[in-house]
């Protein structure tokens, strides 16, 4: 089986619906799956955000407070602590007036992970080099 490589393409705002927080929570499964696997078979995914996908990649989320929910910046912080690599693309970013500074990290818990800012045609890059690309 060797190397199977998943792209995960979130392109919807993480408003008024799971769809985006699936795409992370199944991206961070990929941990889970490998025990799963024959020596030598491996699972790399990429995350990758676009178009109005970027819109809730802010830091100081306060879903927990205002909604009981775990927020898209608490999930994107266990991300870069597993080491996945995210990927957000710099022209959408530019697009909707996000900064790059504005985008979370997770310093504070110890990660070495940060999250790539990217022209589109690096994910364009990754999605054609995936064997599986899923659509969020």
């Amino acid at each position: 089986m060797g190397d199977v490589k998943c792209a995960f393409l979130v392109q919807r705002p993480q408003y008024k619906g799971e769809t985006s927080r699936l795409a992370l929570t199944h991206a961070l499964a990929y941990q889970t799956v490998e025990i799963l696997l024959e020596d030598g078979d491996t699972v790399t995914p990429t995350l990758n955000f676009v178009g109005e996908g970027v819109l809730g990649l802010t830091k100081g989320q306060k879903a927990m407070e205002a909604y009981g929910i775990t927020s898209t910046e608490s999930h994107l912080k266990n991300c870069l602590l597993v080491d996945l690599d995210i990927y957000v693309c710099k022209e959408d970013l530019d697009r909707f007036g996000i900064k790059e500074d504005q985008l979370p990290d997770a310093d504070e818990m110890g990660a070495e992970k940060k999250i790539n800012v990217v022209p589109f045609s690096t994910i364009q890059k990754n999605m054609e080099e995936a064997n599986h690309v899923l659509f969020f």
